[in-house]
């Protein structure tokens, strides 16, 4: 703080600071009668000089100066930069970069003790007295190892999300054993689906045909309810459902207790099939079977892999990879479809993570000009995390067989809504070539793809996949935050691919409500299994 003194007399005005500095200036007024005049150009002089004196006490004690005793102390260090002649400022701001530069190559000396934060790092400088070589190694080992720990936590964080998402929800697994146990002791949970008079419909190829495969019931409800609700001619639907022994009974309660006429519902085990032996599905079976393969899917997913080298992107892609519903038969079924359904012409093939918001009938009448597949392509389009898949992003293209036969930069398609022509299909040898295609991915112990079914199709289907709109079906809800809503409302098919199923906790809060708004909360079943709406 700045003082004024005048003396008795009126014959000197003193300026004094708190700072150390006594009788900063000091102005002597003559002996002979001072006029008001000259007062006043005393105290215009004084309304000049003050500021420059505050500024220049506020610099000596902002940089450390305030030691000096004198006014020569503060001329030495100032004078030069009121006279631009140097800036200390600046060479002292050039040294210490030199000395980041310095520490930058240097190596953390091992036991050393960091603070735990910035305040105690400060303490510790003014405490210890720190050269600034010191406080640059200090501060660059705090730096890492905060870098470090936000990495690991990063990592931590995807690796429940991916247990998340691999497991399956109380209320979900309540429904599916409440179910299974109203099966055994409620005659109307066993009807038969369809009723008698109805079952020549389920080969009637004037209908429109949908096929899911699937073991989640509350899933399956919604895919179904909203392909039912969102038709113009509901009366010509028939769903078929397959699903794995162990959820069979449930799921056929569920339709049988829920039926949604007018449409047709058909449930069915993988062990009703005939035609899923051992002899025509040896490859999965080994894939299901092989220890190697189940210690990849179930096993520890940390171990052995080097999170310096990766990124978080590049990890969740991975752990996306290692689902264990990739090795799951219901997971593979849709290449067996020809067999399975011998009857039927043109199918439209649904995963259980979708919504349908459109009436999805002309699906049938497109012409896929001899092709077996109709679907979107994934090559086309603004939109980085789901649009812009080619080859290159589900293959290994240093695996010299890959490279051989297959090109990077060849367009990818979208699995989980697809129309099939199973008689072309019936033409070709796509199973053949799938088959083969994962024999030698086995073989190469996996070294070829990680992800799941999509791969092998990719290169089974090469030459037959004919390219719908982009409007039927859109990808992304499951991984992809920024999915654009009024996108999503104007889609026919809305598809969560991705580990944020909208069933679970961990779903993206802005896009469930376009799937919720099918799930029947009042159902009693559903209700009795605490599934409510979030």
């Amino acid at each position: 703080m700045m003082q004024l003194h005048f003396s008795p007399s009126m014959r000197s005005i003193t300026i004094s600071t708190n700072n150390g500095f006594i009788d900063f200036m000091k102005i002597k007024v003559a002996a002979r009668h001072i006029s008001y005049r000259t007062i006043f150009h005393t105290f215009l002089l004084l309304a000049f000089l003050l500021p420059f004196v505050f500024i220049l006490t506020a610099v000596v004690t902002l940089e450390g100066v305030n030691k000096c005793s004198s006014f020569d102390c503060l001329g030495r260090r100032l004078g030069p930069r009121l006279l631009g002649r140097v800036d200390g400022s600046g060479r002292l701001v050039s040294d210490f970069y030199k000395i980041l530069n310095q520490v930058k190559t240097e190596e953390i000396p091992d036991g050393l003790k960091l603070p735990n934060s910035f305040t105690q790092l400060v303490s510790e400088m003014q405490n210890n007295q720190y050269d600034a070589k010191t406080f640059a190694i200090m501060l660059k080992a705090m730096m890492e190892k905060f870098e470090k720990d936000i990495r690991e936590s990063k990592f931590a964080e995807l690796m429940h999300k991916h247990f998340a998402a691999s497991s399956i929800p109380k209320g979900i697994h309540c429904l599916s054993l409440r179910l299974t146990d109203e099966y055994s002791s409620n005659a109307h949970a066993r009807k038969q689906l369809p009723s008698p008079e109805l079952l020549p419909l389920l080969s009637d190829n004037s209908y429109h045909h949908f096929i899911l495969s699937t073991d989640n019931i509350l899933a399956a409800s919604v895919v179904v309810n909203s392909a039912v609700q969102t038709s113009l001619r509901p009366e010509k639907i028939v769903f078929h459902v397959i699903t794995d022994k162990k959820t069979y009974s449930g799921m056929h309660s569920w339709f049988a207790l829920n039926p949604i006429a007018p449409a047709i519902v058909e449930v069915k085990g993988v062990h009703q099939f005939d035609w899923l032996t051992r002899e025509n599905i040896p490859v999965l079976e080994a894939v299901e079977n092989q220890n190697g393969i189940r210690s990849y899917y179930h096993g520890n997913h940390i171990v052995g892999a080097n999170l310096n080298d990766t990124t978080p992107r590049i990890f969740a892609s991975k752990l996306q990879a290692r689902s264990p519903k990739y090795i799951s038969l219901l997971n593979h079924l849709r290449i067996y479809l020809p067999e399975l359904f011998p009857n039927l012409d043109k199918v439209v093939f649904l995963d259980d993570d979708v919504v349908i918001q459109r009436d999805l009938s002309p699906l049938w009448e497109i012409d896929l000009e001899g092709k077996v597949n109709g679907a979107v392509e994934t090559c086309k389009g603004d939109d980085e995390w789901v649009m812009s898949k080619r080859f290159r992003n589900y293959f290994n293209f240093s695996h010299p067989i890959i490279a051989k036969h297959l090109n990077p930069d060849e367009c990818a398609w979208a699995y989980g809504m697809n129309v099939f022509d199973l008689r072309a299909w019936r033409r070709t040898n796509i199973r053949e070539i799938y088959h083969s295609w994962l024999r030698k991915n086995l073989r190469s112990n996996l070294t070829m793809w990680k992800l799941g079914t999509l791969p092998p199709a990719l290169i089974a289907f090469r030459g037959q996949v004919h390219p719908i709109d982009p409007s039927w079906h859109m990808l992304g809800l499951g991984y992809q935050e920024q999915t654009n809503v009024e996108k999503v409302k104007n889609a026919a098919v809305i598809h969560y691919n991705g580990q944020l199923k909208p069933w679970l906790e961990i779903g993206f809060e802005h896009l469930r409500p376009f799937w919720i708004k099918y799930v029947n909360y009042s159902n009693d079943f559903i209700r009795n299994c605490h599934i409510v709406e979030s």
